[in-house]
């Protein structure tokens, strides 16, 4: 016996197949009201922030440094560099991120990180799609920052990985893990110089030998959570330049900003 619904003409079909589908989100919403991914609120959509959240969300926009991304204080109408950028080259390409790492930026950095809140990559990830925008249109493939294999087993996820899934699924660029791989287990970098995060990371990233047919002459993005100092960003960049990669842009959720 037919399916009545498989019967209806194409059109007609689709229109109730979406009826039912808004329906049972309708009723959904009864049930579980959609709320601010940061502060419970009530909020007009899911996976969402209040308004009160987004306020405290301070947006990275022009003018920033071109290959920092860091915000700068005045809008020449030229591309910028910051001074920070001219005396230390960082090893990628270019740098963006989506805010700044304090406020409503940071608290979802860390929920995401230690809290287990995986669903907050589908609204961070699409921040970030946003924001790396100029990025993505270059980029041949996506590499999140790999964590070592003891401190994936301790956390069971890594962050940066469940943000490059949102960002590849909304780009359409393919994302990669297996590019990089972290073979050094480090000490956490929190509360670490700039000299000692470096010596932390000396040679804690490698492209392994399978994956460098892949790699070969393509342009990389990376993916991470929060850039500090950029200690990280640029040791996996070289790893990756050394493996064969054409080059390498980075995009992070937040960025720490010190004040000049």
């Amino acid at each position: 016996m037919s399916d009545p619904v498989e019967a209806l003409p194409t059109s007609l079909s689709a229109r109730l197949l979406r009826g039912v589908r808004e329906a049972g989100r309708w009723a959904l919403g009864i049930v579980y009201p959609p709320s601010c991914i940061a502060c419970q609120a009530a909020t007009g959509e899911p996976h969402g922030l209040c308004a009160a959240c987004w306020s405290g969300i301070r947006f990275i926009e022009r003018p920033f440094c071109e290959r920092l991304g860091t915000p700068l204080a005045y809008d020449t109408g030229a591309p910028l560099l910051s001074p920070q950028a001219i005396a230390e080259q960082p090893v990628f390409g270019r740098a963006r991120a989506v805010a700044e790492y304090d406020g409503t930026a940071s608290l979802l950095v860390h929920r995401l990180k230690y809290a287990d809140r995986l669903e907050l990559a589908r609204a961070m990830g699409t921040m970030m799609t946003r924001a790396g925008t100029e990025l993505l249109r270059e980029a041949d493939v996506i590499v999140p920052v790999p964590l070592h294999r003891w401190r994936l087993w301790r956390r069971r996820f890594n962050q940066a990985m469940a943000l490059s899934q949102v960002v590849s699924l909304e780009s359409g660029i393919p994302c990669d893990p297996f590019l990089l791989a972290r073979v050094k287990s480090t000490r956490r970098q929190v509360g670490l110089t700039k000299a000692q995060r470096q010596e932390n990371l000396q040679g804690a990233f490698r492209v392994p030998q399978d994956a460098k047919a892949r790699l070969a002459g393509r342009r990389v993005l990376l993916i991470d959570d929060v850039l500090t100092t950029g200690s990280t960003a640029n040791a996996a960049s070289r790893a990756l330049l050394r493996g064969g990669a054409a080059s390498v842009d980075v995009l992070a959720f937040a960025r720490v900003v010190t004040e000049a």
